[in-house]
Formats: structure tokens, C-alpha cells, sequence
């Protein structure tokens, strides 16, 4: 499969990748498992599997490993930067309107559209994944655990990425079957392998790592030198042009820190991020951070990708420049996203080699099995401000219950892609836009 050919696939995936990282694993998997078929349901499942162990957004870092597994670290590098490049621009795009207008009645309206249909695409996300990967009852008491521990008990994610894996060791050395993919899904959720492997992928179960995927020493040495002059050269730029405590030699610490201890996805995150940007260092407003969130939510790319307009407002509201308000922005994002890249094409090796260690399958599973709890919790996150925008005081949003009813129908009953499921929103809102300024 040509290189130019997956980089138009990855740019495509980058202007589609709405509704956080739930839909992005969904749609990765439509496309590169299901439609395409450039890998088996097993191996994309065991890629997962690890990167939801590593800080940084999960469906980043999945498309990177996969863009690796093809066509190698430049394959890896393309897919990664086209996945994010469109959220990128779009986001600093939509700082800029918001620095100078504020907020304009056609965005409010065109947002106020976006919300209810990606509410439909991750519930579409829980449906999709817990139908191929619950295949035992045992893995729908592991969703349902996952599910209670971050919505009931409010527990950290990172406490349950443990608890799983502790209970697969377990449950793989006394139950393995209790782990084992089902329903001649071709090991979706690891496991042992199907009695009979899926073929007709290029990258199948039984197919042997490329020659880029085996373990290298020298690549690995030239990988962390690389990681390092991309990390150090530019920290070491700004720290020249600003001084190590000016604004984004700053912003560069703070943000690889975030990077580093973005266990748990943008949520466990977040509270992190607006504590220092907000509280600690003042570059933005109580009110601008949450601003920042429902661009976030209603852009293409993974939610982290807020720390875009942060890093832009804090360049904004520092110096009232655009200029070092877009260079502000890029540096969050430099600094946020490299360990992504780094952590992938550095241990991507080592992950192919452990695709057949059942100690490593186990665990791995259990992770895999609590997934949709992970899932089902992120849309009881976003049912909130969707369905009840004025609080639970004021009743549930009716036209809003309406759309993602509406979505959900499109996606599942009418196979809809999520291109033209968004395009539509879009215009919908542009629609009660025109409503309301020429007819109300």
C-alpha cells in the first residue's frame, strides 16, 4: 500500500476526527479494520491496548503506531501530524474570531448544532465497541465496574488502568477462557488467537512484524536522539529569545509536564491544565478556559488539543499581539504532543514483540473489556451540558434530545459516515442562525 496513498487516507481522518478520542477509536477501526483492511481486528486491538497505558491523547497515539506499523517512522510522523494538523489550524483559526469578535450568533448556533450529534457519535462509539469486545460475561462486569468507578465513585483513571490489569493476571492464570474474544470476532478483545486466523488483511494475525518493527538498537538510539533535539532545541530557542522565565520558554515546561501526566485522557487532565494556566501563571479567565472547552469539544483532533487556544490566549491577553499569540499556541501544542510521538516510535517495537506473550495478552484484555465503561462514562460527561445546558432545574432540552435521537438513528440505522453527519449539524445550525435573525 503506497505511502502517498495512506497520507491522503490520514489527512482525510484528520478533518473527520470529531467527538474525542471514543469516536476516533471507533472510526480508525471502521476504516483501517473494517473498510480498508490494513490490519486484523487483533492487532488493532492489541495497539490500543497498550496506548491506553501511556500519558497522552489514546487516538493520537493509535494513529501514530498504525501510520508506523505501514510504512515506519516516516509513516508514523505523517500519520500523526495529519491527524492533528487540521485540529491545529482550526482551533488557532477559531482563538483568532474569538480574540477579536467574541462570540458571534452563526458560531454560537453552529456549535449549539455540533454538541447533540458528538453526544450520537460517542454513544454510537459505546455501541460499536461493547458489541465486539463483551463477548463473555465476565468482561461486561469489567465494563460495568469501569462504568460505576469513574461516574459513581469517582474514581482516578489511572486507579482503574491498575485494577484491571491486576485482575486480568489473575483471571488469565485461574479463567483465561473468561478473557478470550468470542463470537468468531478474530480476537478483539486478545486473548488467545481464533481457531481460525482472519486473512485478507495486510497486516493479518499470523503476519510477521516488517522489517521497521523488529528491534533495532541503532534505530532505537537515533529515535532518542532525535526525541531529544526536538525537546531540547526548541525549549533552548525560546529560553534565548524570551529568557528560561519568559512567556514561552514557560509555556514549553508547563506543557511537557502536562503531556507527562495526562494519564486518564483530557479529562483527568484538564483540571491540571486550567489550574496552571488559569490559577498559577494568569494567562487566561475562569470564563475564557471554559470558552476554550466548547471549542474543544466541537473541533476535529483529540480534546487536548485545548491547550491550543491557551496557549494562544495566554500570548493574547499577554502581550495583545497576534503574532506571539499563534506562536504561544504552537508551542503548547510542540511541547504537548512530542512525548506522544517520542513514546509511540520508541516503544512500538517492543509492543509487535509481546503480540504473542499471554502474560502480556491478559492483562491487556481486561483493559480492553473496561473500555466501554470508559466510554458510556465520557457520554454521561457530555449529556450533561447537551441535554440539560441550563441545569437539571430547568428540564431537559428537548430539540437537543431530538438531534441526538435523530443522530443516533443516521449512524446506526443509516450508516451514516461522521463527515456528513457533522456537515449536516453544521448546517442546521447556520439554519436556526438564519431563523433566528430574519424570522424570530
Amino acid at each position: 500500500m503506497p505511502l502517498a496513498a495512506a497520507a491522503r487516507f490520514w489527512a482525510r481522518l484528520g478533518l473527520v476526527s470529531f467527538g474525542g478520542p471514543a469516536a476516533q477509536i471507533a472510526l480508525l477501526f471502521d476504516e483501517l479494520v473494517g473498510r480498508r483492511r490494513w490490519l486484523s481486528e487483533r492487532r488493532f486491538l492489541h495497539a490500543l491496548q497498550v496506548c491506553l497505558l501511556l500519558p497522552g491523547p489514546e487516538a493520537t497515539q493509535l494513529a501514530i503506531y498504525l501510520g508506523w506499523l505501514l510504512h515506519g517512522v516516516v509513516g508514523g510522523l505523517i500519520a500523526g501530524g495529519l491527524f492533528l494538523l487540521p485540529s491545529v489550524l482550526l482551533l488557532l483559526g477559531l482563538s483568532t474570531v474569538y480574540a477579536l469578535w467574541g462570540h458571534l450568533p452563526l458560531l454560537a448556533s453552529v456549535f449549539w448544532a455540533l454538541k447533540p450529534a458528538v453526544l450520537a457519535l460517542v454513544l454510537q462509539a459505546t455501541w460499536l465497541v461493547g458489541r465486539r469486545t463483551l463477548s463473555h460475561r465476565f468482561q461486561g462486569v469489567l465494563a460495568l465496574a469501569a462504568f460505576a468507578g469513574l461516574v459513581l465513585l469517582k474514581w482516578p483513571y489511572p486507579w482503574l488502568l491498575v485494577l484491571a490489569a491486576c485482575i486480568g493476571v489473575v483471571v488469565g492464570r485461574f479463567r483465561p477462557t473468561w478473557l478470550e474474544a468470542g463470537r468468531g470476532t478474530g480476537g478483539f478483545a486478545g486473548g488467545t488467537a481464533p481457531k481460525s486466523p482472519p486473512t485478507g488483511y495486510l497486516h493479518d494475525d499470523a503476519t510477521p512484524p516488517p522489517a521497521h518493527a523488529l528491534p533495532s538498537p541503532r534505530r532505537l538510539s537515533l529515535t532518542l536522539l532525535a526525541t531529544g533535539l526536538a525537546l531540547g532545541g526548541p525549549l533552548l530557542l525560546l529560553s534565548r529569545l524570551q529568557g528560561w522565565s519568559g512567556l514561552l520558554a514557560t509555556m514549553a515546561r508547563f506543557f511537557t509536564r502536562v503531556a507527562l501526566l495526562s494519564f486518564g485522557g483530557a479529562y483527568a487532565v484538564l483540571p491540571y491544565v486550567s489550574q496552571g494556566a488559569v490559577t498559577d501563571f494568569g494567562w487566561l479567565q475562569p470564563a475564557q478556559m471554559l470558552d476554550g472547552l466548547a471549542l474543544g469539544e466541537t473541533t476535529p483532533g483529540p480534546l487536548i488539543m485545548v491547550v491550543a487556544f491557551v496557549g494562544f490566549m495566554g500570548g493574547w491577553n499577554t502581550s495583545g499581539s497576534l503574532g506571539l499569540a499563534w506562536l504561544a499556541g504552537l508551542v503548547a501544542v510542540w511541547f504537548t504532543f512530542l512525548p506522544s510521538f517520542a513514546f509511540i516510535l520508541i516503544g512500538a517495537p517492543l509492543v509487535e514483540a509481546s503480540r504473542d506473550r499471554p502474560r502480556l495478552l491478559a492483562p491487556l484484555s481486561a483493559i480492553t473489556a473496561m473500555l466501554t465503561g470508559v466510554i458510556a462514562s465520557l457520554a454521561v460527561v457530555l449529556a450533561g451540558p447537551v441535554l440539560w445546558p441550563q441545569g437539571p432545574a430547568a428540564g431537559v432540552d428537548g430539540v437537543a434530545l431530538l438531534l441526538v435521537a435523530l443522530g443516533l438513528v443516521l449512524l446506526l440505522g443509516a450508516r451514516w459516515r461522521v463527515l456528513s453527519l457533522i456537515g449536516t449539524a453544521a448546517l442546521v445550525g447556520v439554519g436556526r442562525w438564519l431563523w433566528l435573525r430574519f424570522c424570530a
